[in-house]
């Protein structure tokens, strides 16, 4: 079961979901509570070991934009959140960066469709962090996909069970408040997502 953890803003909790075994951490570059800035970015993004996944999340940037941000944040992927074109992530594709498609269910659920390497499946307000019928996808998705929207260390087995992901993307659901993470909740929530990861 791949593992995403993301909003991330301290250097503790990117510690923490390292060393619980995360596969991928990502750090808001856009408009929301959790964001920080490239520069920050850059310096959490060093600490992270090259088998963890560094990820710039944006919505609504331009390809110029999201260009100059991921290159100063040195990371290793790109997520466009939201409504972006085919158009985007081509214009990105030189960068040699892991792109990452994050939108609703209502979206096209190929993996690869507008040519990105992974693929977040969201809640029907995506980055809501509101429950959604995660079964309403199972069957839908192909290729390397992950679950979020509404999930937490409580409840991801049971959304596991019901979309069978490839992996599962989770932000509000290890935070005590908008944009403030917790340590001990995000080391229950991989061991939880781990856990459920044979009832696929």
């Amino acid at each position: 079961m791949y593992v995403k953890i993301c909003g991330l803003r301290e250097p503790g909790h990117v510690t923490a979901a390292v060393e619980a075994g995360a596969d991928a951490v990502g750090f808001v570059l856009t408009r929301s509570p959790r964001r920080i800035t490239p520069a920050l970015a850059r310096e959490l993004a060093a600490a992270v070991p090259p088998h963890v996944l560094t990820v710039a999340v944006f919505a609504g940037e331009t390809p110029d934009e999201m260009r100059a941000a991921a290159l100063e944040a040195g990371v290793r992927a790109v997520q466009l959140h939201g409504d972006h074109p085919r158009e985007d992530f081509a214009a990105l594709r030189d960068l040699g960066l892991t792109l990452v498609r994050a939108g609703s269910a209502s979206a096209d659920p190929r993996c690869g469709a507008f040519g990105e390497d992974l693929l977040i499946v969201d809640a029907p307000r995506p980055g809501s962090g509101e429950p959604w019928d995660w079964a309403a996808v199972r069957g839908r998705t192909t290729g390397q996909w992950m679950l979020a929207g509404g999930l937490d260390p409580a409840n991801v087995a049971e959304a596991v069970d019901a979309a069978r992901p490839w992996g599962v993307d989770v932000s509000s659901g290890v935070e005590t408040a908008p944009g403030v993470k917790d340590a001990g909740l995000i080391r229950e929530f991989v061991a939880a997502a781990r856990a459920a990861a044979p009832a696929r």
